[in-house]
């Protein structure tokens, strides 16, 4: 027998999944149909690619040479399949986005970085929503956030960086709110206010703000679930609503944005593509793309900017 395609990703799911039974459930295969396989597949490496234990298998030294050169393979294979594609077939590539902030700039920064491939970009208000396309095959990669520690499901085939580890959030409120003149704002202070959240907000966001001002003694009232963004920000220049707003977010007409004290919430950005879709140089170019994109903002706000400048640990590397 001849090692196959199908070997290795058969040895790299068992790997990834920790039990022949998981990767059988990944492989849609029966367990012991799978251990048959790597049964065959240790017989023409000369040895066993697995200690099997109670809590399941780790690859042994062998298995971990067969795993590194297995998921080179791979990769290479997926680079091939993505790069032909897109010479064949002169498609877009497709981009999701749920940043407002960046959509522009990441257009923009896309199309110099692509080398004149077209790009297509499309918003999405959920979270949930732009990884489920991107399993499907409806974007080709995606820009999303996490707040505080709040992790979101990624579909199988996918790879993901992370393009800002950490960023604070702010609050948007009236000029006119009594606590605009201040530098910095104390969560508990905000206690009486109405809050304005999307409608769709499923990057841990809500759950973050709820943690953040049940530790400064009160329950937000999360009364606005607005997706229109000028609308939100005509019912805060009235004084009818604060929000939980990212820093590099631009100045709105009759708003101000202030940080929070302390820095209670925090976020992070990140890239994910699919590996059918993108080979690991064209990921690789979209990173910077959004890296670039995002860069363009931190002079937004210069309270945002005198933070970034403060923690370089935070900065995206670019080449």
């Amino acid at each position: 027998m001849q090692l196959e395609l199908r070997h290795l990703q058969a040895v790299c799911r068992i790997a990834e999944a920790g039990s022949l039974g998981g990767a059988a459930r990944r492989l849609g295969v029966s367990q012991p149909a799978l251990s048959a396989q790597l049964r065959r597949i240790e017989r023409v490496t000369g040895g066993e690619l697995f200690f099997r234990g109670r809590s399941g298998v780790e690859p042994t030294a062998l298995g971990q040479f067969v795993l590194a050169k297995a998921r080179r393979v791979l990769s290479e294979m997926d680079a091939l399949g993505a790069e032909a594609r897109a010479i064949a077939a002169g498609s877009p590539l497709r981009l999701g986005c749920i940043m407002l902030v960046l959509l522009d700039g990441l257009l923009a920064q896309t199309d110099l970085s692509m080398s004149g491939r077209e790009i297509a970009v499309d918003l999405e208000d959920s979270v949930t929503v732009l990884a489920r396309m991107l399993g499907a095959g409806r974007y080709d990669a995606i820009v999303y956030g996490e707040v505080n520690d709040h992790e979101v499901p990624l579909p199988e085939g996918t790879l993901a960086r992370t393009l800002i580890p950490k960023e604070p959030f702010c609050i948007r409120l009236s000029a006119r709110h009594p606590l605009a003149d201040l530098d910095r704002i104390e969560l508990a202070d905000l206690a009486g206010e109405s809050w304005m959240t999307l409608v769709e907000d499923d990057d841990g966001g809500p759950e973050a703000l709820v943690t953040a001002c049940a530790k400064a003694g009160f329950s937000p009232s999360l009364r606005y679930r607005i997706t229109d963004r000028k609308m939100q920000h005509d019912l805060i220049a009235a004084g009818r609503a604060v929000a939980l707003t990212q820093p590099t977010a631009p100045p709105g007409e009759g708003t101000v944005m202030r940080p929070l004290v302390g820095t209670p919430i925090m976020g992070r950005i990140r890239l994910a593509w699919s590996r059918a879709a993108l080979s690991a140089g064209q990921g690789e170019r979209v990173f910077g793309a959004a890296a670039r994109a995002y860069l363009a903002n931190v002079d937004n706000n210069p309270f945002h900017k005198e933070w970034w400048d403060a923690h370089p640990e935070v900065h995206p590397a670019l080449d």
